[in-house]
Protein backbone atom coordinates (compact mmCIF):
# COMPACT_ATOMS: atom_id res chain seq x y z
CA UNK A 1 0.00 0.00 0.00
CA UNK A 2 2.89 2.27 0.21
CA UNK A 3 4.00 1.85 -3.21
CA UNK A 4 0.31 3.27 -4.39
CA UNK A 5 0.50 6.15 -1.61
CA UNK A 6 3.95 7.33 -3.21
CA UNK A 7 2.49 6.88 -6.92
CA UNK A 8 -0.13 9.56 -5.85
CA UNK A 9 1.52 11.39 -4.45
CA UNK A 10 4.04 11.70 -7.27
CA UNK A 11 1.21 11.65 -10.02
CA UNK A 12 -0.22 14.39 -7.87
CA UNK A 13 3.17 16.58 -7.85
CA UNK A 14 3.36 15.97 -11.85
CA UNK A 15 -0.21 17.29 -12.46
CA UNK A 16 0.47 20.41 -10.07
CA UNK A 17 3.72 21.06 -11.97
CA UNK A 18 2.24 20.55 -15.22
CA UNK A 19 -0.39 22.94 -13.90
CA UNK A 20 2.00 25.99 -13.00
CA UNK A 21 4.12 25.12 -15.63
CA UNK A 22 1.19 25.92 -18.01
CA UNK A 23 -0.19 28.99 -15.94
CA UNK A 24 3.32 30.66 -16.09
CA UNK A 25 3.75 30.99 -19.93
CA UNK A 26 3.18 34.03 -21.48
CA UNK A 27 -0.33 34.90 -22.80
CA UNK A 28 -1.45 34.14 -25.83
CA UNK A 29 -3.40 37.09 -26.08
CA UNK A 30 -0.07 39.07 -26.29
CA UNK A 31 -0.64 40.91 -29.14
CA UNK A 32 1.84 41.21 -32.74
CA UNK A 33 4.94 41.71 -32.81
CA UNK A 34 6.95 44.59 -34.50
CA UNK A 35 7.65 42.30 -37.80
CA UNK A 36 3.90 41.10 -37.92
CA UNK A 37 2.58 45.05 -37.48
CA UNK A 38 5.40 45.94 -40.50
CA UNK A 39 4.14 42.88 -42.48
CA UNK A 40 0.64 44.15 -42.22
CA UNK A 41 0.81 47.51 -43.49
CA UNK A 42 3.14 46.41 -45.97
CA UNK A 43 0.26 44.09 -47.55
CA UNK A 44 -2.26 46.89 -47.19
CA UNK A 45 0.25 49.67 -48.97
CA UNK A 46 0.41 46.71 -51.55
CA UNK A 47 -3.57 46.49 -51.49
CA UNK A 48 -4.35 50.47 -51.80
CA UNK A 49 -1.41 50.53 -54.91
CA UNK A 50 -3.10 47.86 -56.33
CA UNK A 51 -6.47 49.61 -55.82
CA UNK A 52 -5.01 52.85 -57.20
CA UNK A 53 -3.84 51.51 -60.40
CA UNK A 54 -6.65 49.36 -61.34
CA UNK A 55 -8.75 52.71 -60.66
CA UNK A 56 -6.52 54.51 -63.26
CA UNK A 57 -6.32 51.74 -65.67
CA UNK A 58 -10.27 52.24 -65.73
CA UNK A 59 -10.56 55.44 -66.35
CA UNK A 60 -7.79 55.37 -69.73
CA UNK A 61 -9.79 52.81 -70.82
CA UNK A 62 -12.70 54.87 -70.68
CA UNK A 63 -10.89 57.81 -72.35
CA UNK A 64 -12.28 58.87 -75.61
CA UNK A 65 -10.01 58.42 -78.33
CA UNK A 66 -11.28 60.66 -81.13
CA UNK A 67 -10.03 64.32 -81.39
CA UNK A 68 -11.84 66.72 -83.41
CA UNK A 69 -11.26 69.62 -85.56
CA UNK A 70 -12.62 72.63 -87.66
CA UNK A 71 -13.19 73.02 -91.27
CA UNK A 72 -9.92 72.82 -93.29
CA UNK A 73 -7.93 73.04 -89.46
CA UNK A 74 -5.25 70.86 -88.02
CA UNK A 75 -5.16 73.32 -85.24
CA UNK A 76 -6.17 71.90 -81.91
CA UNK A 77 -9.52 73.14 -79.50
CA UNK A 78 -8.41 73.61 -76.29
CA UNK A 79 -10.98 70.59 -74.91
CA UNK A 80 -8.59 68.45 -77.19
CA UNK A 81 -5.76 69.54 -74.92
CA UNK A 82 -7.27 68.35 -71.74
CA UNK A 83 -8.09 64.84 -73.43
CA UNK A 84 -4.68 64.49 -75.10
CA UNK A 85 -3.22 65.00 -71.46
CA UNK A 86 -5.15 62.35 -70.00
CA UNK A 87 -3.65 60.47 -73.14
CA UNK A 88 0.28 61.12 -73.00
CA UNK A 89 0.10 60.31 -68.72
CA UNK A 90 -1.45 56.86 -70.16
CA UNK A 91 1.21 56.36 -72.54
CA UNK A 92 4.63 57.72 -70.55
CA UNK A 93 2.72 55.54 -67.30
CA UNK A 94 2.20 52.38 -69.61
CA UNK A 95 4.96 52.69 -72.49
CA UNK A 96 2.35 51.55 -74.84
CA UNK A 97 2.87 52.61 -78.30
CA UNK A 98 -0.03 54.51 -80.47
CA UNK A 99 -1.37 54.97 -83.96
CA UNK A 100 -2.44 58.39 -84.73
CA UNK A 101 -5.16 57.97 -87.78
CA UNK A 102 -5.39 61.08 -89.37
CA UNK A 103 -9.02 61.71 -91.40
CA UNK A 104 -10.84 64.31 -93.51
CA UNK A 105 -14.45 65.15 -94.55
CA UNK A 106 -15.44 64.08 -98.00
CA UNK A 107 -14.83 68.36 -98.96
CA UNK A 108 -11.86 68.50 -101.32
CA UNK A 109 -9.41 66.48 -103.62
CA UNK A 110 -8.34 63.27 -102.40
CA UNK A 111 -4.42 64.69 -102.15
CA UNK A 112 -5.57 67.52 -100.02
CA UNK A 113 -7.61 65.72 -97.74
CA UNK A 114 -4.50 62.73 -97.15
CA UNK A 115 -2.49 65.90 -96.12
CA UNK A 116 -4.91 67.59 -94.27
CA UNK A 117 -5.25 64.29 -92.15
CA UNK A 118 -1.53 63.93 -91.82
CA UNK A 119 -1.54 67.06 -90.35
CA UNK A 120 -3.62 66.82 -88.23
CA UNK A 121 -2.31 63.50 -86.81
CA UNK A 122 1.14 65.17 -87.01
CA UNK A 123 -0.97 68.31 -84.46
CA UNK A 124 -1.76 65.86 -81.69
CA UNK A 125 1.65 63.59 -82.00
CA UNK A 126 3.64 66.92 -81.60
CA UNK A 127 1.80 68.05 -78.35
CA UNK A 128 2.04 64.58 -76.84
CA UNK A 129 5.65 64.60 -77.74
CA UNK A 130 5.69 68.24 -75.80
CA UNK A 131 3.75 66.38 -73.46
CA UNK A 132 6.21 63.81 -73.12
CA UNK A 133 5.71 61.26 -74.81
CA UNK A 134 8.75 59.51 -76.87
CA UNK A 135 8.18 60.43 -80.75
CA UNK A 136 8.85 56.24 -81.05
CA UNK A 137 5.96 55.64 -79.76
CA UNK A 138 3.97 57.31 -82.07
CA UNK A 139 2.82 56.36 -85.82
CA UNK A 140 0.77 58.58 -87.63
CA UNK A 141 -1.29 57.63 -90.23
CA UNK A 142 -3.54 59.87 -92.79
CA UNK A 143 -6.69 57.95 -94.44
CA UNK A 144 -7.64 61.51 -95.72
CA UNK A 145 -11.58 60.92 -96.47
CA UNK A 146 -11.26 57.31 -97.27
CA UNK A 147 -12.55 56.33 -94.14
CA UNK A 148 -15.43 58.50 -92.54
CA UNK A 149 -17.00 57.75 -89.27
CA UNK A 150 -20.62 58.52 -90.46
CA UNK A 151 -21.89 59.13 -93.74
CA UNK A 152 -23.40 61.56 -95.41
CA UNK A 153 -22.94 65.18 -97.33
CA UNK A 154 -24.52 67.69 -94.30
CA UNK A 155 -22.06 69.30 -91.79
CA UNK A 156 -23.33 66.65 -89.04
CA UNK A 157 -21.42 63.95 -91.13
CA UNK A 158 -18.34 66.55 -91.90
CA UNK A 159 -17.89 67.39 -88.65
CA UNK A 160 -17.66 63.77 -87.21
CA UNK A 161 -15.64 62.97 -89.99
CA UNK A 162 -12.58 65.81 -89.49
CA UNK A 163 -11.04 63.86 -86.74
CA UNK A 164 -7.67 62.01 -85.15
CA UNK A 165 -8.45 58.11 -83.92
CA UNK A 166 -6.49 57.48 -80.92
CA UNK A 167 -5.85 53.60 -81.43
Amino acid sequence: MLTVNKFFKAATLSVSMAVLAACSSTPANQGPTAEEIAAQRAAEERAAAEAAEAAKQAEWANLATTIYFSFDQATLAAESRDLLDQHAERLMASGDSAVLEGHADERGTREYNIALGERRANSVADYLVLKGVARSQLEVVSYGEERPAVDGSNEFSWAKNRRVEIR
